[in-house]
């Protein structure tokens, strides 16, 4: 199976401009290509997740990724999928989200020996005048058309802000600019994007003469018709100072029955046919398939041992087959008198029951787990450094549990 075969067989391709050539290029390795992120928060999230593995893939595959960051596009804000307009960042805001996503870009993509290109579109967009800009890009775009580009559309009810409205030059300007001076042949980017992405590789066509293709990837939904990696109290974040290891497992192995053989497609490097045999399970065996996919993308963003942690955890939480979110108390230094605290103490603290007594009787009874091992002493004591980070998953029965830290 060649590459174009096997991301079609995964279900990432939407839509392309020339697919003969499109495939062409990447199965044979000839493709430059680049996918665009702005830097509206101090960290890429899960809703990026798609696009970092797709370059990998296709840098594995021997193409060329380019990882464009938007200092200068972030300055204005895409106004995609967008029914309000973006908050508008200071220059330091976004020099400092700029540097938090080249080090979570790095971690997926090889940057060695001119394998991949890190680039800012500031570079050429800060210092544009506006009248050559006008000049160069402007008569090559129709308003009438660009009106009618779903990006657009939804926004003209509420009102579409002139700044915003640059925003599809600007980032037809970035493939551009990209083509002359690292001779990228290729955008990749979310249904969302195509009006965007059919700009450049129409500018570039028509200014230089040149072959430039676009292609999108499907933009992963849940049933609830939320964009991945949104849930109700907002992102899911590649940071784990933002979102645990624990929490970004928890996140994947809370998904929906329908996504989880589409998402361990899309989202995971486990071979097909290894995927495609988990079509008929169910049940129990549909849970395990949730936990091999929460398994393979925490390992991705935080190595094996902190996926490994995490699964642990979670076992302890899904040991009845119950999925639930997970709530969390935090100790206090008070709560550690020489840097201990005793089962006792920690069950109440915790509020899992209401007395020390109460705490007493559960342990007896054996119902009480401290990450998924099960508690018989009543004397038993947890050391402080234990419950940092990620903290402890505390269990009492089948349904009760908090996740204990300490700050």
């Amino acid at each position: 199976m060649t590459i174009y075969e096997e991301l079609k067989a995964r279900g990432l391709i939407a839509q392309v401009t020339d697919e003969a050539e499109i495939k062409d290029l990447i199965n044979n390795g000839r493709a430059t290509f680049y996918i665009g992120y702005d830097p509206t928060a101090d960290s890429l999230h899960a809703g990026h997740f798609l696009t970092l593995t797709l370059m990998k893939r296709l840098q594995m595959a021997g193409n060329k990724p380019i990882a464009l960051l938007g200092g200068g596009t972030g300055m204005v804000g895409d106004p995609s999928g967008r029914t309000d307009m973006r908050k508008v960042l200071t220059t330091d805001q976004i020099l400092h989200n700029i540097e938090c996503f080249r080090k979570q870009i790095s971690a997926f993509i090889d940057f060695s020996d001119d394998k991949a290109l890190l680039a800012n579109n500031a570079d050429w967009l800060a210092d544009l005048n506006y009248i050559e800009f006008l000049r160069e890009v402007g008569p090559h775009f129709s308003v009438n058309r660009m009106l009618t580009a779903d990006c657009y559309k939804q926004r003209l009810e509420k009102g579409l802000s002139f700044l915003e409205f640059n925003y599809m030059l600007m980032q037809s300007y970035d493939f551009y600019s990209l083509y002359q001076s690292h001779g990228c042949n290729m955008q990749l980017g979310g249904d969302d994007q195509w009006s965007n992405m059919l700009g450049g590789t129409e500018l570039i066509r028509r200014k230089l003469g040149k072959n430039a293709y676009a292609m999108t990837f499907t933009l992963l939904v849940n049933s609830e018709g939320n964009k991945m990696g949104k849930t109700q109290s907002g992102a899911v974040w590649l940071d784990p100072n933002k979102t645990s290891p624990f929490d970004f497992f928890q996140y994947w192995r809370n998904v929906n029955d329908s996504d989880v053989l589409k998402f361990l497609r899309m989202l995971t490097f486990l071979p097909l046919e290894e995927i495609n045999a988990m079509d008929s399970w169910e049940g129990a065996k549909l849970n395990e398939a949730k936990e091999i996919l929460a398994f393979e993308l925490c390992k991705l963003v935080h190595g094996e041992e902190e996926a490994k942690t995490a699964r642990e955890g979670a076992r302890a939480l899904f040991a009845s087959g119950n999925a639930v979110n997970m709530p969390t108390i935090e100790l206090s230094e008070s709560d550690f008198p020489e840097g201990v605290i005793d089962i006792l103490s920690l069950l109440v603290r915790s509020e899992l029951v209401p007395s020390k007594s109460e705490a007493r009787r559960s342990v007896e009874q054996g119902g009480v787990l401290v990450d998924g091992e099960k508690q018989s002493d009543i004397r038993a004591v947890f050391e402080r450094a234990s419950f940092e980070g990620e903290g402890r998953v505390v269990k009492k029965g089948k349904k009760n549990f908090k996740r204990v830290v300490v700050r």
